[in-house]
């Protein structure tokens, strides 16, 4: 940053201010920006690698005219300073780089308003299945998944997880090992734009939901489904019977475990049968950040390292993240658990005596490869 940008400047300065911020963002690969107001200053944050760093502190005189030019750029009520508003940044200028799309939020606070930029980056390496870090259990059976005819793959995993990205690879696989099936995509908001499927925005709080999108899509013959999230139980309902009648069904849930996500299933009210012969396995994945390659210290024989923090990762010690998963077919005894409402220890139980490997244990191993952290293992 310059150092006349921290004092009360025109409004071009505003301008610079704001474009320069956001090229700092990109060029360090950040996923958010945020502009958090205080009592007298304003914080820029980056989330790096899924965690939030201070980054600058600006005079809170100018925040609102921070937040005032965020919104032109938004194309927002400029206004309205009373009410959350949500827009896009509009792409211009090579400053972008590999960024393809910019969300902008806004919400009122008592120190002013709060602005969230959300970055979305085009991450080839993400594109196909294989290449997302899954082990050969977990990319086979997605696998052979994608080839049915019908079922619903359940993931798993806290907002941030990679889920969005897992599914929206798994649809690249099935266009091309099955080119010619009609995919649909259910989604709030659109994130990834994929060539051959239709995409369809659906909003929580607007009249086309996702159980309302989903009824009637029931009707445009589709046979394979992506369900962005199942918030409810009318949707978790109108999921499972779609699993049910002849539908390749992908969806995602927030919960800590496979055997939660089952319980979850439960609690909304569907029937244990219908759990057991529609959801074909639930998968659970968590991504944790990478060790800095380039400052990284190793502090143990067996291959443990510590981070250290460099100009390369904005000092945090860490570059990247890299995936952890588990995967959770559903056999005779775990269905026959589920017919019974078994509660969560028992489903766990099942899985530890059929040697299941769970994230904690998949995470020790990224930690012995010197990819992680112990730290960074629990904290995730």
């Amino acid at each position: 940053m310059k150092e006349n940008s921290k004092q009360k400047k025109p409004e071009f300065d505003v301008v610079s201010l704001v474009d320069d911020i956001l090229r700092q963002a990109i060029a360090a690969g950040a996923s958010d920006v945020h502009f958090e107001p205080g009592r007298s200053e304003m914080l820029v944050k980056f989330r790096l690698d899924g965690v939030l760093n201070a980054i600058e502190t600006l005079p809170g005189a100018i925040g609102e005219n921070i937040v005032a030019r965020l919104k032109v750029l938004g194309g927002l009520l400029t206004y309205r300073n009373d009410i959350p508003q949500e827009g896009r940044i509009e792409l211009t200028g090579e400053v972008y780089g590999e960024v393809i799309d910019q969300r902008l939020s806004i919400f009122p606070t008592i120190h002013g308003q709060r602005a969230v930029v959300r970055l979305f980056y085009a991450q080839k390496e993400l594109d196909n299945l294989e290449s997302l870090g899954f082990s050969d259990y977990a990319l086979s059976t997605m696998q052979q998944i994608a080839g049915r005819n019908q079922g619903v793959l359940l993931l798993t995993g806290p907002a941030g997880s990679g889920k969005t990205t897992t599914l929206a690879a798994l649809l690249r696989h099935i266009l091309t090992t099955a080119p010619g099936k009609s995919i649909v995509a259910l989604e709030d908001p659109v994130e990834r734009h994929i060539d051959g499927v239709t995409q369809v925005q659906v909003s929580a709080n607007g009249q086309m939901t996702f159980p309302t999108a989903l009824r009637s899509l029931l009707r445009q013959d589709p046979e394979v489904l992506m369900i962005g999230e199942i918030r409810d139980a009318e949707t978790a309902r109108i999921v499972i019977e779609a699993g049910l009648t002849g539908h390749l069904l992908m969806s995602t849930m927030h919960s800590g475990t496979p055997a939660g996500g089952l319980i979850r299933l439960l609690e909304m009210g569907i029937e244990p049968y219908q759990i057991t012969s529609s959801i074909t396995a639930v998968l659970n994945q968590r991504l944790l950040r990478r060790l800095c390659e380039h400052c990284k210290k190793q502090i143990t024989n067996d291959g443990t390292f510590e981070p250290v923090g460099c100009d390369m990762c904005f000092n945090t010690g860490y570059k990247g993240r890299v995936l952890i998963a588990e995967m959770v077919e559903l056999d005779g005894e775990l269905r026959q658990a589920i017919l019974a409402k078994a509660d969560m220890e028992r489903l766990e139980t099942i899985l530890k005596n059929r040697g299941h490997i769970n994230m904690a244990q998949s995470g020790m191993q990224l930690v012995r490869k010197g990819l992680t952290t112990v730290s960074e293992v629990n904290l995730v």
